[in-house]
């Protein structure tokens, strides 16, 4: 009897992170298509999910866009947390996480767009890519590879220059991804203190396999 009901239990644990990724999935949707007061029975709609299922997990709209935001930027940043294993140098850290990161407007439209409408909050945030970006160039910067005085000063550059990158992608879409990530990647590189040619040379090394990073969304 006592398993019947670890079994139950486990289902219902199952359909309930099922219903709470579908809504966070539906609010993630109406961000990037830049909705963010859409009505709660709307997004319950497109989630497909009972308006009484909404307030088992989440008190408010505002708590749900506020997980779905997270949850997307900590989903990129985990998965690029893994592909940067192995690397010793923190100023190629830092470069490939630019560099995928770039990559990343085009191959997941949603999340990509999810950032830009949140830009300037994230910037703020403890979670997701920001944070990370920061750990880099302060280890960097400890290591002697970043010339920089202001770790939070160099942030707001990478920020601004992330943001504006994945803005000009969208509006040109004519224009290379990978080429224009590069190059911003390189330019942020000598502009912290890498040689030129060093910086060419880190932003030339090829990547991990992108196929793990969050793809196949259908926002654009």
């Amino acid at each position: 009897m006592a398993e019947q009901t670890g079994a139950e239990q486990n289902r219902l644990e199952r359909r309930k992170a099922r219903t709470r990724a579908a809504l966070v999935s539906a609010a993630q949707s109406f961000i990037a298509t830049g909705k963010p007061n859409a009505p709660i029975l709307e997004i319950t709609q497109a989630a497909d999910v009972g308006m009484g299922s909404f307030y088992n997990h989440f008190q408010s709209r505002e708590d749900l866009f506020q997980a779905a935001v997270e949850e997307a930027l900590d989903q990129h940043g985990a998965v690029l947390d893994t592909l940067m294993e192995g690397l010793d140098d923190p100023a190629q850290i830092f470069a490939q996480s630019f560099r995928m990161t770039g990559r990343m407007h085009r191959r997941s439209p949603t999340l990509s767009k999810v950032l830009l409408n949140n830009g300037l909050a994230l910037t703020a945030s403890a979670k997701g890519l920001v944070p990370r970006a920061r750990r880099d160039i302060e280890a960097a910067a400890r290591a002697g590879r970043f010339r920089i005085s202001d770790a939070e000063l160099a942030m707001t550059i990478v920020a601004g220059a992330a943001l504006c990158l994945g803005q000009l992608l969208h509006d040109h879409p004519e224009r290379d991804d990978a080429t224009a990530a590069d190059q911003v990647a390189e330019d942020l590189l000598r502009m912290f203190g890498i040689p030129a040619d060093e910086a060419r040379e880190i932003c030339q090394l090829p990547l991990p396999s992108l196929d793990t990073l969050p793809q196949g969304d259908s926002a654009a």
